[in-house]
């Protein structure tokens, strides 16, 4: 209901045959850049503030250009950027991305790839990520400490700037092994381009950060590669066969890109490395230790595309699991009730809660009731302006309910902030006059903030936990309060401390406040949020356990230390939350 922005997408392309091959078999020289631009497009979810590509040609000639990039902001950026490709940036090395910012840095400047020049080749760096890094001032400092004065404060250009220094160690030390072979001029060039062993850089570089992450990359020499954190936080999946390898964050884009089943596609895993060398060999790497595995249960139930076989089951489960509860809010008359969803991304959970009805014996009735009526982003503005847009990103089906008689369960994978429901979707609900409604979130109530690539990293924008202080103040427990404060400044590292703040209340509790926050004046129909539960999250998603939104539970020591800093920082702010009657 609420958008939420998602770091990035990426999509990574080598062609293992000469270019002429691709232009006699399939009739054109864009082949390549084609099948780009459709992984990207089949992206564009994960990202509409800008796009960028790049390619390397491994066969052009001295005094002309082998790397190429184009840039553009704008929900139109992928179209923008490919329409600026030309014969000339023809390559055998592809990648693309699509961002999202979660930092509120925007502009051009901002936007992937990032690119490093030089005049050897393999100096020469191209790289763009899906990733948030935790612990960029601890990496700032280590530039510093290496004699660089970097000239942008931000992690995409940081890590450019530390791979790029760990690149230039590794062409340094194939220049000296060169020169000790006898080799002089251009036979050392060919050397350190055919010796690059970005096994050295990554393993090098990629241990310093703290972080959700795919890291990729090229060099003007024509390496390639992709690496994910060591926790799996974020997702990356690859293809190969004798004409092609590529990745991308999704497992559905490489299916529908290549035409492909979904058991041809692999998964990258936790700190490992796809590594494509110049020759076109590719190779596997663990570039770090392999954590306690995170990968985010969010990308589950609302990033990914719905379209994987995987993320479809799953999301039906989700939906049909909280059957019970659904049966309890309603007194189990489902003859008077109406199911529904709020569109677009909660309706496979819909499909799952009301094969979860069926299944008890009961006739579902369904209906369309709510409409996304255009395309708003509400997180475009701030206070009233942003209140006013919410309030008109949505629109019912007038008399699809019997007034008075209808019961309305409306499910919904997630509520965030709760700004949509009190400013649009509860108001035009209750047009209607149902006689009760039943909010369902296919997702467990979200209490703490995301640090590796959304935009939740505010705790005050999330209403279960102003639910909870609000709760707090009203049962004169404000001591707690300045406790959890004193605890995250004290030992910012050893534990998330915010979750002190929810423990004396039940689930319940914090539904029943979230309905008192968010329910508008003179609204008739009576609320019930029913959310779903943390052992129903596992039981659907089993394989992704990162589930620090709903429990506090970080994989990493920078997520820990961040939400413990957004704690000292809220209550910092809010000075009299603190006082004890």
């Amino acid at each position: 209901m609420e958008e939420l922005k998602h770091e990035c997408g990426v999509a990574m392309i080598r062609l293992l045959k000469p270019l002429e091959y691709y232009e006699r078999k399939y009739g054109t020289w864009a082949w390549g850049f084609n099948k780009l631009y459709l992984m990207m497009e089949k992206q564009h979810n994960r990202g509409q503030e800008g796009a960028g590509i790049a390619s390397v040609s491994l066969t052009n000639k001295p005094g002309t250009e082998y790397m190429f990039r184009e840039k553009a902001e704008g929900k139109d950026a992928i179209t923008e950027i490919f329409s600026r490709v030309t014969e000339a940036m023809k390559g055998e090395l592809l990648m693309g991305h699509l961002r999202y910012s979660t930092t509120g840095k925007s502009g051009l400047t901002f936007v992937h790839p990032f690119l490093r020049r030089n005049n050897w080749r393999a100096k020469n760096l191209c790289l763009c990520g899906n990733f948030n890094m935790t612990n960029i001032d601890e990496v700032f400092q280590l530039l510093i400490q290496q004699g660089q004065s970097p000239r942008i404060y931000g992690d995409s250009y940081i890590t450019l700037e530390l791979m790029g220094h760990r690149l230039d160690r590794e062409v340094e030390r194939l220049y000296a092994e060169a020169k000790a072979q006898g080799l002089e001029g251009t036979a050392i060039t060919d050397y350190i381009d055919s010796h690059v062993e970005m096994t050295n850089v990554l393993k090098s570089t990629m241990g310093h950060y703290d972080g959700g992450y795919v890291m990729c990359g090229l060099t003007g020499s024509g390496e390639m590669f992709a690496v994910r954190d060591p926790w799996g936080i974020r997702p990356a999946f690859y293809y190969r066969d004798d004409e092609i390898i590529a990745l991308a964050s999704e497992r559905p884009v490489l299916q529908t890109s290549f035409n492909i089943d979904c058991t041809d596609v692999q998964e990258l895993l936790p700190g490992q490395a796809l590594i494509v060398r110049k020759s076109g060999k590719s190779l596997l790497e663990q570039i770090m230790p392999t954590q306690q595995l995170s990968a985010c249960s969010f990308e589950r139930i609302y990033f990914s595309r719905g379209s994987d076989r995987d993320i479809y089951l799953e999301r039906k489960q989700l939906g049909e699991q909280l059957t019970p509860a659904i049966m309890h809010a309603i007194d189990n008359d489902v003859t008077n009730t109406v199911f529904s969803y709020i569109p677009n991304t909660a309706e496979v959970a819909f499909y799952g809660m009301t094969d979860g009805i069926r299944k008890l014996d009961h006739d579902v009735r369904i209906e369309k009731v709510v409409w996304k009526d255009i395309k708003l982003r509400t997180f475009i503005s701030d206070g009233a302006e942003r209140n006013d847009l919410a309030a008109h990103v949505y629109d019912i089906t007038y008399g699809s309910l019997r007034p008075y008689e209808d019961n309305l369960v409306i499910i919904d994978d997630s509520i965030v902030r709760g700004t949509t429901l009190r400013e649009s979707i509860f108001k035009i609900l209750d047009r209607l006059h149902p006689r009760k409604i039943v909010m369902v979130s296919s997702s467990p109530q979200i209490r703490y903030p995301d640090y590796y690539g959304i935009d939740m990293s505010h705790l005050e924008e999330l209403c279960a936990f102003r639910a909870a202080i609000s709760l707090i103040r009203e049962r004169g427990m404000q001591r707690l309060i300045a406790e959890t404060y004193e605890k995250c400044k004290a030992e910012p590292l050893t534990a998330c401390h915010v979750r002190a703040i929810y423990a004396p209340f039940s689930t319940g509790e914090i539904s029943r406040k979230i309905v008192e926050m968010l329910r508008p004046d003179g609204m008739e129909a009576p609320v019930e949020l029913v959310f779903q539960s943390i052992e129903g999250l596992h039981k659907a998603c089993p394989h992704h356990p990162g589930d620090w939104y709903f429990t506090g539970r970080y994989p990493t020591p920078g997520g820990i230390r961040l939400c413990n800093e957004a704690f000292i920082n809220y209550v910092e702010s809010k000075k009299e939350i603190l006082c004890v009657e």
